[in-house]
């Protein structure tokens, strides 16, 4: 039997345990209805902002729609119909600012097109036009998450007070955002936008490398630019406008592992017309197996108009690298420096050709050396050499701190990388969607087609931008562009550069050498 201490403790014991599990269901009931509150306070701004958050302004000759909307990847995007869309990297936020041009006032644009003064004096208001665009849309962006989150919580939880927290939640977590994105704010990306749409419309919505090269820090100028471009496709959407040639600046389109491909001679004309291109360079492998019945397709080469410049790649034979130098308009690079359109190139064929099984390739080492001599080879020579051609990393790396720019190919991916002695490499991907074997893939989508719009200085040979363009459409149906800004064209090479960073448009193939 318990004496009166001993069931007096026991009470006590109890009615601790019977409290703290009621303390435990209280706040397990009030983390919930507050989660709840915090849902409904995102899901409900998330309705506001889809019905109420956009407002029209007008800049230039232009009534620009502008919406605001979640988005885990931070961008403005800015939709020119029926062409296709620009998205500018500007910010970090997960907030998507996006502009769609609903009406071009024809007044105000053909005052534009008769006066060539027009655009540079609306670079002078457009700042403010886009400020007082912004600051509307920021406003009713905030009044339509709140009231959206208000009302969702009023209709799930019938109370004021519960409405109230759970507008607060959306308007604190949009401000939140809205911080962010200032602090984050990059004005230089109008500089570098990235274009989804008709080929066609690519270097008319873009704008013209040349301008941005000379002045791409100028914020308000870029702006001016790309709404007179856009105003210029609706004045004129049955005839595009076409840039006048600027002798200041030399164009190349860079092409490799065409491997066979046939439609990759439509993709490279019409880029050739699009472009105004000076100058085409292949980094290799335009056949599959380098048999002499691949020799015929050499003969599309003669086609185009510009000067074509080539390396052999590893599936070419040294019958392929006849068939090229047969044609007119080649400059066939085995070892060579040569002048072509204002550039002066070295190229070197691949030592290697893999289809032969019978024949004694050399292994990477013995590439790499080859790579040494010839870089050692120019690095003493006469000319100074802007541009080296290689079809294998393994074989360009030499040239690391030898030459400003190496161009390759092989690894049917595109990536890009600025050394520490001041080399630029531009690995291409393939511009015939790596051919036959491009379809062998497990997710079952092909290889885009890929090729890349080089922008060079006439005085100093040095690049100064270029369009990166991916095809992953049918033919010529859609496009990616995607501009780069060589941010210090005139450094040193074959010297340490300092506070540069590495830039990697797609990770390199793990692999040395594509079959």
């Amino acid at each position: 039997m318990l004496s009166w201490g001993e069931n007096r403790a026991c009470d006590f014991r109890g009615a601790y345990e019977r409290f703290r599990a009621t303390l435990r269901r209280w706040r397990a009931g009030r983390l919930w209805r507050w989660s709840c509150v915090f849902v409904a306070g995102l899901v409900g701004g998330w309705l506001g902002l889809a019905l109420g958050g956009q407002v029209v302004t007008p800049i230039g000759p232009a009534d620009v729609t502008f919406s605001l909307s979640p988005q885990w990847h931070g961008e403005t995007v800015v939709n020119v119909a029926p062409l296709g869309q620009l998205a500018f990297d500007t910010h970090a936020a997960p907030l998507k600012l996006e502009a769609t041009i609903t009406d071009i006032r024809l007044a105000a644009a053909e005052e534009m097109f008769a006066d060539p003064e027009a655009i540079n004096r609306m670079a002078a208001g457009i700042g403010a036009d886009l400020t007082s665009g912004v600051t509307a849309l920021l406003l009713r962006s905030a009044l339509a998450a709140t009231a959206g989150a208000a009302i969702m919580g009023l209709l799930l939880f019938r109370s004021a007070w519960r409405a109230l927290a759970s507008g607060a939640t959306s308007l604190l977590v949009l401000v939140g955002f809205g911080g962010v994105a200032g602090l984050t704010f990059n004005p230089s990306a109008i500089a570098e936008p990235r274009y989804t749409g008709l080929i066609a419309g690519a270097p008319m919505v873009v704008g013209s490398a040349d301008d941005v090269v000379s002045r791409f820090t100028e914020y308000q100028e870029q702006l001016a630019g790309l709404v007179g471009n856009v105003s210029m496709i609706y004045e004129a959407t049955s005839s595009l406008p076409v840039y006048d040639d600027d002798e200041s600046v030399i164009r190349v389109l860079h092409v490799s592992d065409i491997q066979l491909n046939p439609a990759s001679w439509s993709i490279i004309s019409t880029l050739q017309e699009q472009y105004g291109v000076d100058v085409i360079v292949d980094s290799g492998d335009l056949t599959d197996r380098g048999s002499a019945a691949e020799d015929v397709f050499a003969d599309e080469i003669g086609k185009l108009d510009v000067p074509y410049v080539w390396v052999r790649g590893q599936h070419d034979s040294m019958g392929t690298q006849r068939a090229v130098e047969a044609q007119p308009n080649t400059v066939v690079l085995d070892g060579d420096v040569e002048e072509v359109g204002g550039l002066t190139f070295y190229g070197a064929g691949d030592p290697r050709f893999t289809p032969d099984a019978t024949r004694l390739n050399p292994d990477a080492a013995g590439v790499a050396a080859l790579g040494k001599e010839q870089a050692a080879s120019i690095a003493g020579g006469s000319d100074d050499v802007d541009v080296a051609i290689l079809h294998t990393r393994t074989q360009a790396e030499p040239f690391d701190g030898v030459v400003p720019l190496v161009l390759a190919g092989n690894e049917h991916r595109r990536s890009s990388e600025l050394t520490d002695l001041g080399t630029r490499f531009l690995i291409q991907g393939s511009t015939g969607g790596a051919g036959l074997s491009g379809l062998d893939h497990g997710s079952g989508r092909p290889t885009p087609y890929q090729a890349s719009v080089l922008y060079f200085d006439a005085e100093t040979g040095r690049l100064q931008a270029r369009d990166d363009i991916d095809l992953g459409g049918i033919g010529l149906t859609s496009a990616q562009v995607e501009r780069h800004i060589e941010e210090d064209p005139g450094r040193n090479v074959g010297e340490p550069v300092e506070d540069e960073e590495d830039e990697e448009d797609e990770e390199p193939s793990p692999a040395e050498d594509t079959p």
